[in-house]
């Protein structure tokens, strides 16, 4: 019965959406030559019209969420929460209807755990806040400066900007405009967020039964499975960890990570194994997700693949009002959302994905032939995405991709209470 509700939407290409050569921007003069399926040259590189652009973010460098259970413990000094000036932007957050800011629970436990030197765990620190301002300038350079594509200063007409309800990714987001238009804003910055129970831009296991049900034994499974066990039980040894304390590969390495970006050190341990933490990590990652599991992987990202994939036919469909669109959407998330997103465009480079780093959607039309197509980038590179025949993708192609995992918010409330139906039916 779910595979039917489920099943892939498959896009026939007509009209705008026929697709049958490639070409990029003239800014990508000096990258490889795409071709398209019959094997034509790709048509004049400077036909391409740049429409919009979609970045998907991880928020910058931060304290750790939970700190190890050890002796020696980094010292999280107050200074690293100094506010660099040049990153200071007013901002607004509101609820998706406009409404005022949700409540954040994520926030109140995070301030429940003090770290040594007076921080509180989670929290975006200076270090962090120049990452993403570097981030906000790399996106300057290639939509204002490279291409006059968006305005120099913050125009809301132009900008959608969405963030999960957490402290450090609208800050995060905060910075990123500063560096993406120099502190200049022509209206109120409006930063979108959900409620912690709906929220979509990361895997909500407390919303969704099912996803929730199908990884608990998961991960716990994980640290039993060989070389990672044997690894973690490595691991713990140097450290001096004699119990399982909740310490496994995802806990080693949000330490690791925060205090190697800071240049802190609490235990050499940590440093000497930091190559294998990470490995072991994304191991441990693909072992829960699993992505040959389609519909965990529809749960964990579905509803998001949903919004980017509305947004670019909204962009495409003639009927839709200029008011509906923007020339730029924003989307502030975490790893945790980068790892399954990735895995679904089949782009996933078994690394886990850092601080401040980007995922990057762009949609072109052929000023001639009308047809579009769309360009991805992740950590500033460009990528073949899952389905595609080259680097730049033919729409239809790429919106084949994203069907097989997006999840309309209906299909997605039905995916996630499956585990309830046959609970209750079975008592």
């Amino acid at each position: 019965m779910i595979t039917r509700v489920f099943s892939v939407r498959t896009w026939v290409p007509v009209g705008v959406l026929t697709s049958l050569a490639y070409c990029v921007h003239q800014r990508r003069v000096a990258r490889a030559e795409p071709r398209g399926p019959d094997g034509r040259q790709p048509v004049d590189r400077s036909q391409l019209e740049l429409k919009m652009v979609q970045v998907v973010f991880r928020h910058g460098a931060r304290s750790p969420l939970k700190p190890l259970p050890q002796k020696q413990q980094a010292e999280w000094n107050l200074q690293l929460l100094e506010v660099p000036p040049h990153t200071q932007f007013d901002y607004t957050v509101t609820n998706l209807a406009g409404g005022p800011k949700p409540h954040s629970p994520f926030d109140s436990q995070y301030r429940e755990t003090k770290l040594k030197g007076g921080m509180f765990a989670g929290q975006l620190t200076n270090v962090g806040m120049q990452q993403m301002f570097a981030l906000g300038e790399r996106l300057r350079k290639n939509y204002v400066e490279d291409i006059p594509f968006l305005s120099p200063t913050f125009n809301p007409l132009e900008v959608f900007v969405r963030s999960t309800n957490i402290y450090r990714n609208l800050e995060s987001t905060r910075c990123l405009l500063a560096g993406l238009f120099q502190c200049q804003k022509e209206g109120p910055i409006i930063i979108h967020t959900d409620e912690a129970s709906s929220e979509v831009l990361y895997p909500n296991y407390q919303n969704c039964w099912n996803l929730q049900e199908r990884t608990r034994g998961r991960r716990k499974a994980a640290s039993l499975q060989p070389g990672i066990s044997e690894d973690l039980q490595k691991v713990r040894e140097g450290m001096g960890i004699t119990s399982n304390d909740g310490v496994d590969f995802f806990s080693l390495l949000d330490n690791v990570a925060a205090e190697q970006v800071h240049s802190l050190l609490s235990c050499p341990t940590l440093k000497r194994f930091a190559r294998m933490i990470e490995q072991r990590a994304v191991d441990t990652a693909l072992y829960v997700i699993q992505g040959e599991d389609r519909e965990s992987l529809q749960m964990a990202v579905g509803p998001f693949l949903h919004i980017l994939e509305s947004n670019l036919l909204k962009v495409v469909d003639p009927a839709t009002p200029p008011d509906k669109t923007r020339k730029l959407y924003l989307y502030a998330a975490h790893d945790v959302t980068l790892v399954p997103l990735l895995i679904t465009l089949g782009i996933f480079d078994h690394k886990w994905p850092p601080f401040a780093v980007d995922l990057t959607m762009e949609l072109y039309q052929h000023q001639e032939s009308k047809e579009w197509f769309v360009q991805l980038y992740y950590r500033g590179e460009e990528q073949v995405p899952k389905g595609c025949p080259d680097r730049l993708c033919p729409l239809d192609k790429f919106l084949n991709t994203l069907s097989v995992y997006a999840l309309s918010p209906e299909k997605y409330h039905t995916l996630c209470s499956q585990v309830q139906v046959m609970e209750m039916e079975s008592d």
